[in-house]
């Protein structure tokens, strides 16, 4: 195991869309396997509306989960169909046996109840690991479907550290989709784990012993170098987009939550934003659909990226 002292001063910087690549790799060499056993993992994307983010993440989706070797299928529905309508196409797609996982894209038009949705769809099938009987088995320390964002986050930190056990970490936010659920991955490889937010005294302080810092708040570069421990491994969750005048006119940039220059002279390794976590997330949505189709057909699913 990497000591977490090590290297402070000069931040590796941890290259998410190179381990995505990897990843990605390894997914189509599991699909490949699976389907010399005549499986063929499906994965059933659900669009409801016209919101441009959606389209194009859903679009990248289906071309990876074609790329690997899966089959996709994609439903879209008009930004005013009922809720009844998005419940039956998750029933039609749970009783499919050619699909293994099903996404409902978020966020959902305001007149839909997403829990609700999301709770509609089969827990062996849920590969966005939402579904309360995942969020559920995770905490009870269970086979479980698990979000992608964290299961991102905890293979970039084995690979840059080894063996987790016994390390402090510290999540900064308590979302069920980041916060929860990354605080319990580092409880199962025996890390001592803080979950801290908005209301935490003496926020700064609470970072600096951590060697392990997860940032997750949805604030831009609220985490500045001096709350970061000599040489701690720094994951940035973070996506915010600020005017960029330097750039142009009405022009923006992308930064994390954590302030990455004055992180990085302080940090052993950091993400960068982008760049970072963000390129993990499809290929661990990826990797879900894999272990979701062993694990229907009763095949022992790969170690590498199952919980």
């Amino acid at each position: 195991m990497m000591d977490a002292s090590a290297n402070a001063g000069s931040a590796r910087r941890i290259d998410g869309k190179a381990f995505a690549e990897g990843l990605r790799v390894q997914v189509a060499a599991e699909v490949a396997k699976l389907a010399a056993q005549g499986v063929t993992p499906g994965l059933a994307v659900v669009l409801v509306g016209e919101d441009p983010a959606s389209q194009v993440y859903v679009r990248n989706k289906g071309r990876q989960t074609l790329e690997a070797g899966m089959a996709s299928f994609e439903h879209k529905l008009p930004a005013d169909a009922s809720e009844a309508e998005l419940l039956e196409i998750v029933a039609r797609l749970n009783a499919d046996p050619a699909v293994h996982g099903i996404l409902v894209q978020l966020p959902l038009p305001g007149h839909m109840d997403a829990d609700r949705v999301i709770d509609a769809i089969a827990p062996e099938k849920d590969v966005d690991g939402f579904h309360v009987i995942n969020v559920g088995r995770l905490a009870a320390g269970l086979p479980a479907m698990v979000s992608c964002t964290p299961l991102g986050c905890l293979m970039l930190l084995r690979d840059q550290l080894g063996r987790l056990s016994g390390l402090d970490a510290v999540v900064v936010g308590r979302s069920n989709i980041v916060g929860k659920p990354m605080a319990q991955l580092l409880l199962r490889e025996s890390c001592t784990v803080t979950v801290a937010h908005s209301r935490t005294k003496d926020l700064a302080e609470v970072c600096r012993r951590a060697d392990i810092l997860i940032a997750a708040v949805g604030r831009p570069e609220m985490i500045p170098g001096d709350w970061i421990k000599p040489g701690a491994t720094v994951i940035d969750v973070g996506i915010n987009r600020i005017p960029a005048p330097e750039r142009g006119e009405g022009r923006t940039r992308l930064v994390g939550d954590v302030h990455y220059a004055s992180a990085a002279q302080v940090a052993g390794a950091i993400t960068p934003v982008p760049g970072g976590v963000g390129p993990m997330t499809i290929a661990c949505l990826l990797a879900n659909t894999v272990t979701a189709a062993c694990r229907i057909h009763g095949i022992e699913p790969p170690a590498a990226f199952a919980f």
